[in-house]
């Protein structure tokens, strides 16, 4: 959706479950960025939440009328001056928080936590990846190596990065069985990478038996379960009565996190990513008594994400593979309104070849 007077269309979110096409000039690179032609462009579930439906922030972390789209991969066009690493042609990800440089946090790659001023998300705060081009700053770019799909690497840019840094927290090995409450697109990334670091027993909880039919066909998990009353008794059985070492809630649902406390056995680690929402826990027999442990794990950091797209490649794996829908950007709207009815996998809005 270009034309011949150097402009584009780009998909912003009124906030009122509609998509709205708006005209952009077509950036031109500062000092220290790049023009990147958009591949492919997934939609996060965050996005559905904290802004498609309604826009939940408020102040300068709000969503700020930006072209829409936080997960976006694409191929340089063209540099600005003072460019040190990323050259025309390059294949990169897009890490989807542009933050001051210069912080502590910063300084540690997670712009996530960035606090300044100067801290802006693409998608949120600076145009992101729904459109044909997207201007990003060089120190956000990650590198995408040839063995991985622009589509792939959509996902890094957030959903898979997400929960790698979760999973790396709680540590998985091959001595553990990991509990997933929540399978829509980050719990079955969860599942993916957890089977990939060596864990042995894999087992969701979905309360949309479409997320759990998804995740037996791809051959994410070994069992699945609705939640119901004696969800719990039913992973303890699989676990020899014990319950898992390791949990992951990507559901942001009161109910499905205290499962994951309750069905992870004593000395457990549980990782909470999915945002919103609350849990209710009794501490000593939940979590004092048994000595388990609760992480809160935000996105990730740049040179996490890097460390990730190496071991993809290494691993053979594909995020690309829990993509169900690709549309065409001017069929955004039905891509994120099928994305908010929850009935589908991952969906991604496509250019080029990744259309196919």
């Amino acid at each position: 959706m270009v034309d011949l007077n150097n402009s584009m269309k780009g998909v912003v979110l009124p906030g009122n479950s509609t998509v709205e096409f708006r005209d952009y000039p077509i950036p031109e690179p500062g000092h220290g960025q790049v023009l990147v032609r958009t591949k492919s462009s997934t939609i996060c579930g965050s996005d559905i939440r904290a802004i498609y439906r309604e826009h939940v922030g408020k102040g300068p972390e709000g969503y700020q009328e930006k072209i829409a789209g936080h997960e976006p991969c694409g191929q340089i066009e063209k540099t600005g001056p003072g460019c040190r690493r990323f050259k025309k042609g390059d294949r990169v990800i897009i890490y989807h928080i542009s933050g001051c440089g210069v912080c502590h946090d910063c300084r540690m790659g997670y712009m996530i936590s960035c606090t300044s001023e100067y801290r802006a998300a693409y998608g949120w705060q600076r145009d992101g990846g729904m459109a044909p081009y997207i201007l990003a700053d060089e120190k956000d770019l990650v590198f995408l190596p040839d063995e991985l799909s622009y589509t792939d690497g959509a996902q890094v840019a957030c959903g898979f990065g997400t929960v790698y840094e979760a999973l790396e927290k709680i540590g998985i090995s091959g001595n553990d069985a990991v509990l997933v409450t929540g399978l829509g697109p980050v719990g079955l990334a969860a599942l993916m990478l957890a089977r990939a670091m060596g864990a042995q027993k894999l087992i969701g909880v979905e309360i949309n038996e479409e997320r759990i039919v998804l995740a037996k066909k791809l051959r994410l998990v070994d069992e699945a379960f609705v939640p119901g009353p004696d969800t719990v008794e039913k992973i303890k059985a699989l676990t020899g009565g014990n319950g898992v070492e390791k949990a992951v809630d990507a559901s942001a649902n009161d109910e499905a996190r205290a499962l994951a406390i309750r069905a992870t056995r004593q000395w457990g680690k549980i990782a909470f990513v999915g945002e919103g929402n609350t849990v209710g826990f009794n501490p000593s027999p939940d979590l004092i008594h048994p000595q388990k442990t609760i992480i809160g794990s935000w996105v990730t950091s740049i040179w996490r994400m890097e460390d990730l797209v190496e071991r993809l490649v290494r691993w053979n794996i594909h995020p690309e593979i829990l993509v169900t829908h690709r549309f065409p950007l001017e069929k955004a709207g039905e891509a994120y309104s099928l994305m908010a009815s929850g009935k589908c996998g991952k969906v991604a809005v496509c250019f080029d070849e990744e259309l196919k």
